[in-house]
């Protein structure tokens, strides 16, 4: 049963994003593409050893043949020496540019599959079925797709939207619970973007009120698909607007290529950078320290982290390799104020470094 539709709508694009109980109905927006020669289910097989046959129930329906293709799961894996296998195998079954590749499962996947649509016969269609809440409120929706090489995260990559986002929410029954915080973590960054009511009621919630039947949770998701999307629809290729979607990021990407990914997952990676970017905040831009106090407070609620453990000097130097930096200055997105998010601040070495120091005391 479909829960509710919002559509995202851009200079040149425009697609819904769905969130839906279950699988059902799958099976009827695919056969509503037009011209379509295959699928192709792009998936690890953590996630299709889970729902597979459930997803499969549903495409046996299909007007054209479907397939699957195999990831191995983790940030390490989306990596671009992994792309020319999947490559191949779409070589060799004759995949031509009427084929449409699913990317299922969370935003590993998601940005995996749609980096391997953009490129491949230079672009073939692609759809989003996110299982993950961080890929549900984030990485499914906005159309940026990358892989990562052996110096950095995301750093070869396209703005390639897809077709339609269907999110079966009761995948996310099964999230471990680092993946509840990696999603948490992302629907936090939208209330701070956002302000207004989506700030207050996260505000009043704790982390035990989520789950995957919950309203809470519902709400979050949609109002975050709300931030996201507004944003996207104004700016896809992130020539300014968009770059406030990177609140946190700057220290999150450092911490993640500092651990090799294998300490944080990505969103408790960007929980600590929130820190960091409220920190500045308060220093550079005018953030009030009460509102300080209510973003650590709500982190605190949901559970997320907030305090640096890595060494401020090796975390420094790994932002020096990402993708934010212009020149000789680093550039971070901080807040006036709750829903006023400034891009594009240029912040000196010397101040980075005594914030991530201040940050690995008591918040």
């Amino acid at each position: 049963m479909k829960l509710s539709e919002r559509e995202i709508i851009g200079q040149g694009f425009r697609y819904p994003i769905e969130l839906h109980e279950d699988f059902q109905g799958l099976t009827e927006k695919l056969n509503s593409l037009p011209k379509v020669s295959k699928i192709y289910v792009l998936t690890s097989r953590e996630i299709a050893g889970i729902y597979e046959k459930y997803i499969t129930k549903e495409l046996k329906s299909l007007n054209f043949p479907f397939s699957f293709i195999y990831l191995k799961p983790g940030e390490k894996n989306k990596h671009i020496d992994r792309v020319k296998k999947v490559y191949n195998q779409l070589i060799e079954t004759d995949a031509d540019r009427r084929a449409v590749v699913i990317a299922f499962g969370g935003g590993v996947v998601g940005d995996f599959a749609g980096f391997i649509a953009a490129t491949y016969q230079r672009g073939v269609r692609f759809v989003q079925v996110p299982t993950t809440l961080l890929a549900c409120v984030d990485s499914s929706v906005g159309g940026k797709v990358a892989v990562n090489v052996d110096s950095g995260k995301n750093m070869v990559g396209a703005f390639y939207q897809p077709e339609f986002v269907f999110a079966p929410l009761f995948t996310l029954s099964t999230l471990p619970d680092k993946e509840w915080s990696c999603g948490l973590a992302e629907i936090a960054k939208h209330a701070f973007l956002d302000g207004g009511d989506f700030l207050e009621k996260i505000s009043n919630s704790i982390r035990s009120e989520y789950s995957a039947d919950s309203p809470i949770l519902r709400y979050a998701i949609e109002e975050s698909v709300r931030v996201k999307s507004g944003i996207v629809g104004q700016d896809e290729k992130e020539s300014g607007l968009r770059a406030v979607l990177n609140l946190g990021h700057t220290t999150g990407h450092a911490i993640e290529s500092l651990t090799q990914y294998k300490k944080y997952s990505h969103g408790e990676a960007v929980s600590v950078g929130l820190v960091t970017a409220l920190l500045l905040s308060k220093e550079l831009v005018g953030f009030s320290e009460s509102n300080f106090q209510k973003a650590i407070t709500l982190m605190k609620k949901l559970e997320l982290p907030t305090r640096l453990e890595e060494k401020p000097e090796e975390i420094l130097k790994h932002m020096e390799h990402d993708k934010k930096k212009e020149g000789s200055s680093l550039k971070f997105v901080l807040l006036e104020d709750f829903g006023k998010p400034k891009f594009g601040v240029p912040v000196e070495r010397k101040m980075i470094l005594e914030i991530l120091k201040r940050q690995k005391g008591k918040l």
